[in-house]
């Protein structure tokens, strides 16, 4: 199937991609009759005057890429095809027995149907239904999925190919915990953090609970303002964390009472876990988990889920037990959101050790979990996926900026899991080195 009309617009916001292959009806174009391919110049005049991204306004190199497509039957993707390089190739099909989506009136323009209505986030290759579409040379076919965003599609292409040339061998994963890899919400309802656990549980007196609960609730806001910079959030950060400590360790907790209050908690970790966790440590790959959470919680929901396994290495807020093993403060240096990097690691040699792991793939859900691969040497390539859980269309474009994939209400790891598999595939890594 060729893809036979492309739209730009140049409205900032805007979705710069609207993708309309002939018989296509994509969600991003609504639910009316197919765009046919005499329709595509007219819509994209009609939209901004800009030329069609098919055209010949491209770089000589996806020039020479499409050259080279002509000769092997396959369809050639128009510039900024989500999801792929400029000017790449893609093998694409239809979908046999994919239902239509429903109409989503909301995303049309009146007086010119196809067009959204309100700026929105680049649409990624997954808004396409009706169609597959292949990444690098081997198929992830998560990235199809509604909750994928992704600004800059061809860089993230670039960073894959890389990464998958690197393999096993270059790869370590440095992951945050609360709402990263763990659960934000489960059926409607918002799943507990590593200080939400103990915070909630029977061990922590009612007057706590309510001190900490109007700390939670005066704070988070400002945590997830995307109205704020990281630098007027900080005093906040170091505050809240200080207050909560202080007040815990009013509350004489035990050690031995640790994995019982996680037992009786609602912790969940996100879907397809298991196969993350294994993957890694089946093929050697070391998970670094940056927390500002409490590290002897999260540790405990990870053994208590039978994956916590000898190539991980958790930094957070671990407890201080007295010689009673009675809680009498934390150990090491305060983790909070906005301070994750390596200039809080105690024991920094761990990354000295991985010299050789120079490629990265980063997991977090918040602005703070940027920087956790600031100051790591030898870095060379890195892939930063965002978990998009709260304030949703307030932060959308903010993530959209910062991290090369944003995966939006999506409580799964199927992306960061398919990935894994593509970039550890031996068929495709041989491919890659000897083309």
């Amino acid at each position: 199937t060729d893809l036979t009309a492309r739209v730009r617009l140049d409205s900032p916001g805007e979705a710069p991609y609207l993708c309309a292959n002939a018989g296509c009806r994509s969600p991003a174009l609504g639910s009316g009759p197919p765009i046919r391919p005499d329709e595509g110049r007219r819509l994209r005049s009609a939209a901004s005057g800009r030329p069609w991204l098919g055209e010949p306004a491209e770089s000589d190199m996806a020039e020479e890429v499409r050259r080279e497509g002509a000769s092997d039957g396959r369809s050639e993707v128009p510039s900024g095809q989500p999801g792929l390089r400029r000017g790449t190739r893609a093998s694409i099909s239809p979908a046999p027995g994919r239902p239509e989506p429903p109409h989503s009136p909301s995303r049309l323009r009146p007086g010119l149907a196809g067009l959204p209505s309100e700026p929105r986030a680049p649409v990624g290759p997954s808004r396409c239904w009706g169609q597959r579409l292949s990444l690098v040379s081997g198929q992830v076919s998560s990235l199809m999925k509604a909750t994928v965003l992704m600004r800059q599609p061809g860089r993230v292409q670039e960073i894959v190919g890389a990464l998958r040339r690197g393999g096993g061998d270059r790869l370590q994963v440095i992951s945050d915990f609360d709402m990263t890899l763990s659960r934000f919400a489960y059926n409607g309802k918002r799943c507990p953090t590593s200080y939400n656990i103990l915070d909630n549980s029977k061990i922590i007196s009612e007057e706590c609970q309510k001190e900490l609960s109007a700390l939670l609730h005066h704070y988070y806001p400002i945590e997830i303002d995307p109205h704020r910079t990281v630098k007027e959030k900080l005093p906040y950060m170091v505050e809240w964390w200080t207050k909560a400590h202080n007040l815990l360790c009013q509350q004489k907790i035990q050690k031995h009472q640790i994995a019982q209050v996680v037992q009786e908690s609602s912790a969940m970790l996100r879907e397809g876990y298991r196969t993350f966790f294994n993957t890694l440590h089946q093929n050697g790959i070391p998970l670094f988990i940056f927390s500002a959470g409490i590290g002897d919680i999260l540790e405990e929901i990870i053994r208590q889920m039978k994956v916590f396994h000898p190539n991980i290495h958790i930094v957070s807020n671990y407890m201080d037990f007295d010689e009673d093993g009675f809680l009498q403060g934390f150990r090491g240096q305060l983790i909070h959101t906005y301070n994750k990097n390596i200039s809080v690691c105690e024991n920094s040699s761990y990354f000295q050790k991985l010299q050789g792991k120079t490629n990265i793939l980063l997991l977090g859900d918040s602005m703070g979990d940027l920087t956790m691969a600031d100051g790591i040497p030898g870095v060379e390539n890195i892939l930063k996926i965002g978990f998009l859980n709260d304030k949703v269309q307030e932060s959308r474009q903010l993530y959209l900026d910062s991290y090369d994939i944003v995966l939006e209400k999506d409580e799964t790891l199927d992306v960061v899991n398919e990935l894994l598999q593509h970039i550890l595939s031996q068929e495709d890594r041989k491919e890659s080195q000897g083309s």
